[in-house]
């Protein structure tokens, strides 16, 4: 039975013997696989041609290691870098050697990452210190580190960029308009930065940094929107809680203007008013009574807004029913008022008599201040149906505003030698807020030119005038200085010291006990002209601001208007040289992309931040790219808003060339 089996299991050993030399010149150097698998081979003595000795294979492989490194085979050793350490450590001289002659470590898997020796001011990773004291750094726009603010903390850097290695050096805070004397040094220049990548003179980046920048040169023109909130800023708000509203006009300012303009341009077409006033034309009756009342100027008067023939412009015309004139030196007085050009006087432009009206009347021509209202209809409640009501009191200092005003503009009348012979609460126009205007001084000159009167007895009674107008609001009350001891009673135990003395002394204008005149009483008051004159300034600061809101529309409309002259014309549209496959169909895309935009459940996209963030863009010509997508959804193009601007501006420039027609 074992003589039997036992063939059967040399059958099997001889199945899996040793193999046999298929053409193998170098078999003898080859160690035996029944040496490796079983520890030895039992046709070692039967002709097995492969090699039996593990020890002389390894000595052999040793002597012809130097003859293999010219070959590029299995057992080539990999490239090891002559300065590379495994544990991140400078390397020495015995370790570099014993690398040279052995295979690639498996610590060197954590060993630091290859970078280029230009981005090495950009990386956060660290890098070996013996190399960075050698290399010699060559400026590029590479080396230039990002804007970084002053005094931003960088301890948030390392959360941003995913490690806590790298980050952005703390030894002083980066300036990017501060340019290096040397632009090659790299060790005393601040931080990394070699030279200002924001100045426009590349000459003054390089070379250094001067107060006055290359006068000689042209200097390119902004080609960015000038969107920059110019002071003072009310409100510290954050950029979500801004809207659109902050690059316009304020609401209530706006609607000011808009009433100002309507009010301006308003007509009346069924009237029984003259047509024509020598002139003028389009009168507009401007009082709020029909009542005739001729106890100021000695005559009724009217007041009507009208438009020029001859520059367009609107003025108001007063208009005093059933004067004849009998001197004509008279009327020639009004000269004088032209030269009165102040802040606090209504302009008086002409002065002439007229029989349009059906009688002889005398037309004075000022200023038209839409929407005015006298000091009268503002405090006082004329031409209010509740008139009876009590006005509320006037705040102080809005008393001292009037004051500091009126003020002004008597000193710009005495001082050209006239009179205002008129200051009553009916006669002051309130033009705006706490702003008022002197109104209808000329014409007692007229009217009254007889009256024997000296200038400066004239002047005296403008100061009397002028208390007791001050007294009259006040009092809330225009007929307050018909009881005199009971007004300033009220006037003192509601205003302080300063006022009432100030209007005692305007009141005892008459007396000669002193010298009395208005610079003697703008001296008195000069605290408070300071007051007034820092609302002002405040005032102007305010306007500048809003101002600066529509300073770069302009620059919208002027790309809106070149993108719409460009679009589909008619005239072109079997042109081939103006045709719409080329960049001004793409023009035609970026229009839909502004304008036609839709949502997900297709209603227009009406989107005024959209608008105007696609339009700055394409004014400053960036480099951002977006995706045009044709009606039909056939054609895709991607291109940035620089191309779509050198699209713009060589459609418009070909629009403006000579008509081409086809023939």
């Amino acid at each position: 039975m074992a003589s039997a089996g036992k063939p059967a299991l040399d059958d099997s050993r001889r199945a899996t013997g040793s193999p046999k030399m298929k053409a193998r010149e170098n078999a003898k150097d080859t160690l035996c696989r029944n040496v490796t698998i079983y520890g030895r081979c039992r046709y070692e003595d039967k002709g097995c041609a492969f090699n039996h000795d593990p020890h002389k294979v390894n000595t052999a492989y040793q002597s012809d290691s130097s003859n293999s490194k010219r070959r590029l085979n299995v057992d080539s050793p990999s490239f090891t870098p002559s300065l590379l350490s495994s544990n991140g450590s400078s390397p020495t001289t015995a370790s570099v050697t014993a690398k040279k002659a052995a295979t690639i470590s498996p610590k060197a898997a954590n060993a630091a990452p290859f970078q280029p020796r230009i981005l090495t001011s950009r990386s956060n990773t660290s890098t070996p210190s013996g190399r960075a004291e050698t290399m010699t750094p060559d400026w590029s726009v590479a080396e230039v580190q990002e804007f970084v603010p002053q005094g931003f903390d960088a301890t948030h850097m390392a959360s941003l960029q995913g490690n806590g290695n790298g980050g952005v050096p703390s030894t002083s805070p980066f300036d990017p308009f501060v340019t290096a004397s040397n632009p090659l040094s790299a060790a005393s220049a601040v931080g990394p930065v070699q030279a200002n990548p924001f100045a426009h003179d590349t000459a003054t980046a390089l070379g250094g940094a001067t107060f006055f920048t290359g006068q000689s040169g042209f200097q390119q023109p902004v080609q960015y929107h000038l969107y920059a909130p110019i002071g003072p800023h009310n409100q510290n708000t954050l950029g979500y809680q801004r809207n659109v509203h902050d690059l316009f006009l304020p609401n209530d300012f706006r609607e000011e203007l808009q009433k100002k303009a309507a009010a301006t341009l308003q007509t009346l077409p069924n009237t029984q008013l003259p047509a024509q006033v020598d002139y003028f034309h389009s009168l507009v009756p401007l009082d709020l009574n029909h009542q005739k009342n001729a106890t100021i100027f000695g005559f009724p008067s009217w007041v009507y807004k009208a438009q020029s023939s001859k520059d367009g412009n609107f003025y108001a015309l007063r208009r005093l029913e059933g004067y004849r004139l009998t001197n004509e030196k008279a009327i020639r007085s009004v000269q004088a008022w032209k030269r009165v050009c102040n802040g606090s006087v209504v302009t008086v432009h002409d002065a002439f008599t007229s029989r349009s009206f059906q009688d002889s009347s005398l037309i004075f021509v000022t200023d038209y201040h839409p929407l005015s209202k006298t000091l009268a209809e503002q405090h006082l409640g004329a031409g209010n149906r509740f008139q009876g009501r009590h006005s509320p009191h006037i705040p102080e200092q809005v008393l001292w505003g009037y004051m500091t005003q009126i003020a002004n503009g008597l000193k710009a009348i005495h001082s050209n030698g006239l009179a205002a012979r008129v200051l009553d609460s009916s006669k002051v126009l309130v033009t705006g807020k706490n702003r008022i205007r002197l109104n209808a001084c000329s014409i007692m000159d007229v009217v009254q030119y007889d009256t024997q009167r000296s200038i400066t007895d004239l002047q005296r009674q403008d100061l009397v005038n002028f208390g007791q107008l001050i007294v009259t609001l006040g009092a809330n009350s225009p007929s307050v200085m018909h009881n005199p001891t009971k007004s300033m009673e009220h006037f003192t135990r509601a205003y302080s010291p300063q006022l009432k003395n100030s209007v005692f002394w305007l009141l005892n204008g008459m007396q000669k006990d002193q010298d009395r005149n208005i610079d003697v009483f703008i001296t008195g008051i000069s605290s408070q002209l300071m007051s007034t004159f820092d609302s002002a300034l405040h005032m102007d600061d305010e306007l500048t601001s809003d101002l600066s809101r529509e300073l770069e529309n302009g620059r919208l409309v002027r790309l809106m208007t070149k993108l719409n002259f460009i679009n589909e014309r008619p005239e072109y549209e079997h042109d081939r040289q103006w045709s719409e496959h080329g960049e001004r169909y793409f023009l035609k895309l970026f229009r839909d992309y502004v304008f036609h935009q839709v949502d997900a459940q297709g209603d227009p996209v009406v989107d005024m931040g959209h608008v105007l963030i696609c339009m700055n863009k394409l004014d400053a010509g960036s480099d951002e790219k977006i995706t045009l997508v044709s009606r039909d959804e056939q054609n895709c193009f991607i291109v940035s808003y620089k191309d779509i601007k050198k699209a713009l501006e060589s459609s418009f420039q070909a629009l403006l060339k000579p008509t081409r027609r086809l023939h």
